[in-house]
């Protein structure tokens, strides 16, 4: 199966495998500087300049946000740099900025209001399925939140808001939500408010997609509790795609645990390991702009060795059960940049099979996390 899904802007694209297969200062221990960026500024009508009070503000896929007050202002510190910064305001449009610069900015952000019309007859259409939930819940579930022994733990808390589409012609299913898709995961210890712009899934090539904008809020928990939740964050992000990201702006990908082979360029059906990965013509800094620029002209293999892939996902792609490394295959359209978050952009650009397509929203960690 193909699988695609986008955050905001941020797209994601993942794809069935090819068969052929900073932690804390403790006891003077050192540890990289974590950036901090205060964003500030007034949301207001775009016509009517007036102030919107209670604009949610918050940086895409992280825990950090907040709403603006009585006169539509806001001031919002962020714990690293990189991110798309949201602004939603019911029956207005949501606008997204991207943030790659490391400094304070003050902004006064327009919004237009939304244009229900289309979505109405969207809505009323004849293809909704009256019993979707039965029919496609499960189907939904495994290719929005995931299949994994993490997202198997996620739950979706207001499934009333879900509709499903089916479209004979055209052989696809759409899902649409009328509110923000309430998601808890009760492996990792998050509250998910997902606002979901659509899901596809196209029977005729195996394709699914989904895009929208996610914010996190941390469960309230026992220390035990809270124990237990730090050690499977770990091992949600050792080998993640934000893992990856972070070790090559960071320069550690060989330490980190990660291999990284390039297919031929006559003979596409070989991988070649590349000793240096992050050299040449593969990768540049920006020091300025405060991030690194990653660029492969071929599919690559990433391989992280550090742990063993899930049996779940073994047995679904029917591969061998003595596979003892993740593996995924990566296209990358266009040069991305990657900040110290791990958060990268234009993140359409990156296309990624294999392991890290095993991983949906229910495996996947703010931007703000920490191991």
């Amino acid at each position: 199966m193909i699988c695609i899904f986008t955050l905001v802007s941020d797209t994601h694209y993942s794809m069935k495998p090819i068969t052929i297969f900073l932690t804390f200062i403790i006891l003077g221990l050192a540890v990289p500087a974590i950036a901090q960026v205060t964003i500030s500024g007034k949301v207001v009508d775009s016509v009517s300049r007036e102030p919107l009070a209670g604009a949610s503000v918050f940086a895409q896929n992280t825990t950090q946000g907040t709403v603006t007050n009585s006169n539509g202002e806001f001031s919002l510190t962020l714990k690293s740099t990189g991110f798309e910064l949201i602004f939603s305001f019911t029956g207005y449009v949501v606008q997204t900025l991207q943030v790659t610069e490391n400094k304070n900015q003050h902004l006064e952000i327009a919004m237009l209001k939304e244009d229900k019309t289309l979505g109405e007859v969207v809505i009323q259409s004849s293809n909704e399925v009256q019993d979707g939930w039965e029919k496609y819940g499960d189907f939904f579930i495994s290719n929005f939140i995931g299949a994994s022994s993490i997202a198997k733990k996620c739950s979706i808390i207001n499934k009333d808001v879900v509709h499903f589409y089916y479209y004979r012609r055209s052989d696809k299913l759409k899902v649409l939500a009328t509110e923000p898709i309430q998601i808890s995961n009760d492996a990792l210890g998050y509250d998910l408010r997902y606002q979901l712009d659509s899901f596809v899934y196209y029977y005729k090539n195996d394709i699914s997609s989904y895009r929208g904008t996610c914010f996190f809020s941390e469960k309230p928990a026992s220390a035990p509790q809270q124990l237990a939740w730090k050690t499977t964050r770990k091992k949600a992000y050792l080998g993640s795609r934000m893992h990856f990201m972070r070790s090559v702006f960071d320069s550690t990908l060989s330490k980190d645990g990660f291999t990284v082979s390039i297919l031929g360029e006559e003979d596409n059906s070989q991988f070649h390991l590349i000793s240096k990965p992050l050299a040449g013509d593969y990768y540049s800094t920006n020091d300025t702009l405060d991030y690194v620029q990653l660029y492969f002209p071929r599919k690559i293999s990433v391989t992280y060795l550090k742990a063993v892939p899930e049996d779940d996902y073994l047995k679904k792609f029917k591969l061998p059960m003595n596979v003892g490394v993740q593996v995924s295959y990566i296209e990358i359209l266009n040069p991305i940049g990657i900040m110290q978050s791990g958060y990268y952009f234009d993140q359409k650009d990156w296309i990624n099979q294999g392991y890290m397509s095993w991983k949906n929203l229910g495996d996947q960690l703010p931007y703000d996390y920490l191991p």
